[in-house]
């Protein structure tokens, strides 16, 4: 098994800790590692290195700092096989899911290398005569993310480099159930002869997340995960005097028009709605069919669930992988359940999977729930599984209005040839990322990863100038020189 460790002040340290959690590969149930519970004692030690790297990290000019990033890109590249395959067997998407998650992860450090531009500040001349004003950005301090497990390679690159670049020092805290990719990741990171301190690994669960939360030398606190968590964390954080930015959960609709090109938006409907088993906060949860699309979208997309291939991640052919634990299938099946006992058709029912070879695995199949209530637990809830409920009204006016009634607004999706239609659904939709004809609407990491609503707690957003925003704070300086002050020469 892959030992975790802890890697503070530039060093790999084995926590001394009592508890432990197993890792389970979702496909097969092998024990991969153990992760240590590690107490706010080995958070204060992460954070105490962290601010004593601060003071020297942020006096290297920004063209300095982003050098390691360049470096970092290229090991990044250079194991990207590694590090994928690491993802599928803790995390439990496909091979080439993994490599595309960490696609994403480089392109945010690519980005970052950019901090010399992005981070300049602004100058006025001449305010009142002979006194100028200027504002400039300069670094937080010690910042931490916490991590969720559904993009274990991912996300904490969403903040990371930027942080980083900007001369702040930094905290990674893992999802205990997935610790593994970031071992691997911070062997590269080792790599790249940081000043000790700046970056920093601890392991854990809610006793270290609290520990981060209510640390006084940590600044600025981001998170991924459910609604409930990312409010609490929202909640303590911002209570303890910090800055924050929490993404929450999602239940994101996607509309099909009767003019829409079925063939295209059932393929990009099922990759949203089915990829990476529907664990992620992009995936579309329901759809929304228009006039006449119910009955061809309906079945063309209950044929595409029935018609994916299910299996490890690792195994050639295979389209989806498991859900994250036998408990999370558990949840799903439940939910799935209910639902049919609420009203809804189960058209295609993903429920007591078992593939084989992986009889162990926490498979559930794509399932279709049709005739879904708005207001049922189905329909409601973020079910965080391959499960998509379908809806139907007679017109884009109740499209909408169901589309902007939920209590989510991460992203919403339309499927139509009509450019007009399109322009009102962007316009008037409820949500921070918008696709159409698009089933992910996942912003370049040039642009903010929005998201409104109960989905998001904070102001600023990561990726791109809203993470550098995030990561620096802003100082006015007014200034005058009168001449008499000067030497005569």
């Amino acid at each position: 098994m892959m030992k975790i460790l802890n890697y503070i002040n530039g060093a790999w340290i084995e926590p001394k800790v009592k508890e432990y959690l197993d890792v389970a590969n979702p496909a097969t149930g092998e024990v991969l590692a153990r992760t240590p519970l590690c107490s706010p004692a080995d958070l204060e030690t992460a954070a105490r290195a962290a601010a004593e790297a601060y003071p020297a990290w942020r006096r290297i000019p920004a063209q300095d700092r982003v050098q390691y990033l360049f470096k970092l890109k290229f090991l990044m590249e250079e194991h990207l096989d590694e590090i994928s395959r690491t993802i599928t067997m803790e995390c439990g998407k496909t091979y080439e899911e993994s490599k595309a998650e960490m696609r994403r992860a480089i392109e945010n450090v690519e980005v970052a290398g950019g901090i010399p531009m992005m981070m300049k500040g602004e100058l006025a001349e001449d305010i009142a005569p002979g006194i100028d004003e200027l504002m400039i950005r300069q670094p937080l301090g010690v910042c931490a993310t916490i991590c969720p497990f559904n993009f274990p390679g991912m996300i904490p690159f969403w903040y990371l480099p930027y942080a980083i670049a900007c001369g702040n020092t930094y905290i990674i805290k893992p999802s205990e159930k997935v610790p593994m990719t970031m071992q691997v990741i911070f062997k590269l990171i080792h790599e790249l002869g940081l000043p000790k301190g700046v970056i920093n690994l601890v392991n854990g669960g809610k006793e270290a997340v609290d520990a981060i939360l209510d640390h006084p030398v940590i600044r600025g606190i981001t998170f991924v995960g459910s609604s409930a968590v990312a409010k609490y964390i929202y909640s303590r954080a911002a209570a303890n005097g910090k800055r924050v930015q929490a993404q929450g959960g999602a239940k994101n609709p996607v509309l099909i028009l009767p003019d829409a090109d079925m063939e295209m938006a059932t393929k990009i409907v099922a990759d949203s709605a089915f990829g990476c088993a529907g664990q992620r906060c992009l995936a579309v949860s329901w759809a929304v069919t228009v006039g006449e699309a119910r009955d061809e979208f309906t079945e063309m997309m209950c044929d595409a669930a029935q018609n994916r291939v299910v299996g490890y991640g690792l195994d050639a052919g295979v389209q989806m992988g498991p859900v994250i634990s036998p408990s999370s299938k558990n949840r799903v099946e439940q939910i799935i359940g209910r639902a049919a006992s609420e009203g809804a058709t189960v058209c295609v029912d993903g429920r007591n999977t078992v593939i084989k070879g992986y009889e162990k695995g926490a498979f559930v199949r794509p399932t279709i729930l049709a005739n879904l209530k708005s207001d049922s637990e189905a329909a409601r809830t973020e079910i965080f599984g391959p499960v998509l409920g379908l809806m139907h009204v007679n017109t884009v006016d109740d499209a909408l209005s169901l589309v902007n009634g939920g209590q989510y607004g991460n992203q919403a999706s339309l499927f139509t040839s009509s450019g007009s239609i399109a322009r009102r659904f962007r316009y008037e939709a409820d949500a921070g990322n918008i696709g159409i004809n698009i089933g992910v609407a996942a912003p370049m990491a040039f642009f903010p990863f929005s998201g409104w609503r109960e989905s998001f707690f904070g102001d600023l957003h990561g990726q791109g100038t809203d993470a550098v925003e995030f990561f620096t704070q802003k100082k006015v300086v007014v200034e005058r020189w009168p001449k008499e002050w000067s030497r005569k020469f």
